[in-house]
Formats: structure tokens, C-alpha cells, sequence
């Protein structure tokens, strides 16, 4: 097909501008792959075709994008972070609101996955858009745990939707795990709250009493009563607490994919 053979082409010239050893190389490459005309061409055809057949190129496409986009910022070059940089970001699928919308949060997910210093702006951006897909603010929520400084990000959002009891279910573990993650002690009105009128689950995962629990625990150095455990000092609590956390260090790195809807 001939819109899969461009897209191999255009990922074939990006993994060459990606060797490029300086800024100079890099232009030099760009304008020898034409990789403007090919690009364009490229997504173009895309666009118009069978894409659930050209998902594995369009993906590797993608990935390759985000490689050439954090190597091109690193030259710190005045002309490639003035007309380089912008066409690299048009062509992310995951801007592309042509894409299908499933295709967009999976590379949308990988960004957060690979959570490069220059992408924080994007994922803010899904953080503080109230009206931004429950899916992308998912992943934004989780790769904030990776950017320390931006606790009162992660707080807002959990406090714009702390009324909202669906939206709370769904996105309210994925907040206080990355606050965990990030261990803000700015964060520690929140969780002292969260011990009287957090919700409570038999699901440690879903708990958010026992995820302040182990945020207090952490930050304080003490276990704090709570609606769940009236008696800090009862032996269950410190086992339940030792367990709840051991599961949660063996999944802090892992962001976990959510239902596209």
C-alpha cells in the first residue's frame, strides 16, 4: 500500500535526522530527506487510508517523532527551535485531532511513559483543561509523578473534581498515587484531610484513607488515627499499612492504560 510505504520512508528519515551529531548535521540531514514535503505527504495519505492496518507504522512513526522532537530541543539551535521544533510538534499524532482518538492516547500514554523533561508543558496543559478527555487527564495525572515542583497541579485537580463521584473513583487513586510518588509535604493538608473524609475501599488500591495513611506516615513519620482505623496503634494497621505500601513500590513505575471511551 502506498501510504504505508511513505510512512516507512518518513520513519526511515527521522531515525537518520535522529543519528545527527550537531545542530549543523541535523539541518543538513532534514533538507537532504526533504523531510518536510515527506512528512506532510506522509501523514497525509494517512489520514485518508485504512488506518487500522498502518497502526504498527503510525506508531513506530510516533515514537520516532518524540525522539527527533527531544533531540532537536536539546541542540538549543535559535533556527531549529524556530522552524524545526514547531513541524516536528504539528506532526505528533498525538495533536492531531484527525487522529482517531484511541490512537492519540496511546501515544499520548507513551510520552507519559518516556516522561521527557521537555514535555511537562503538554501534560499541564490536560491537567488544568476541565473539559480535557478523562483518558489523557488519566495519563497526565500519572506522568505528573515524574516532574517534582508540580504538586499544586495534581492538588487542583483532585479538589475540581473531589465533588464529582465518578470522576473522583476514576482519577482520585492516580492523583494521590503520584502525590505519593512525588512525597510534597506541600501535599500534606490533603491527606490529613483524606483520613477523616477520604473514601474508603476494601481495595487498598482504590482506598484513599489508606493511601493518607501511608502519605502521613511517610511525611510525618507516625500513623495517624483515621475513620478506617480509629486505634493507630493496633497491630492490623501497621501490617495493612506495610502491605499497601510494598504493593504500591512494585507498581509506582508502571502507568497504567485506561478504557478509551
Amino acid at each position: 500500500m502506498y501510504a504505508q510505504r511513505r510512512l516507512c520512508a518518513f520513519s526511515a528519515a527521522l531515525e537518520r535526522v535522529l543519528a545527527a551529531r550537531d545542530a549543523a548535521a541535523f539541518e543538513a540531514e532534514w533538507i537532504t530527506q526533504d523531510l518536510q514535503q515527506l512528512g506532510w505527504e506522509a501523514l497525509a495519505l494517512a489520514r485518508r487510508a485504512n488506518t487500522e492496518a498502518l497502526e504498527p507504522v503510525l506508531a513506530e512513526v510516533d515514537r520516532r517523532l518524540l525522539a527527533v522532537l527531544e533531540r532537536c530541543r536539546a541542540f538549543v539551535d535559535s533556527h531549529l527551535v524556530t522552524f524545526r521544533v514547531p513541524e516536528l510538534e504539528r506532526w505528533q499524532v498525538i495533536a492531531d485531532t484527525g487522529a482517531p482518538v484511541g490512537r492519540r492516547y496511546f501515544a499520548f500514554l507513551a510520552l507519559a511513559e518516556r516522561h521527557p523533561p521537555g514535555a511537562w508543558g503538554l501534560f499541564a496543559k490536560y491537567l488544568r483543561r476541565p473539559d480535557a478527555h478523562h483518558a489523557f487527564v488519566a495519563a497526565a495525572v500519572e506522568a505528573a509523578r515524574y516532574y517534582p515542583g508540580h504538586t499544586s497541579d495534581l492538588i487542583a485537580v483532585f479538589e475540581r473534581i473531589r465533588r464529582d463521584q465518578l470522576r473522583r473513583r476514576f482519577l482520585g487513586p492516580k492523583i494521590l498515587e503520584s502525590l505519593l510518588v512525588l512525597g510534597d509535604a506541600t501535599a500534606l493538608p490533603l491527606f490529613e484531610e483524606l483520613l477523616v473524609t477520604g473514601h474508603t475501599d476494601p481495595d487498598v488500591d482504590h482506598c484513599e484513607v489508606t493511601r493518607a495513611l501511608i502519605a502521613v506516615r511517610r511525611l510525618t513519620g507516625r500513623v495517624a488515627s483515621s475513620s478506617k482505623f480509629p486505634d493507630p496503634d493496633a497491630p492490623e494497621v501497621r501490617r495493612t499499612l506495610d502491605e499497601a505500601e510494598r504493593r504500591f513500590e512494585a507498581e509506582r513505575d508502571r502507568l497504567k492504560p485506561v478504557t478509551v471511551i
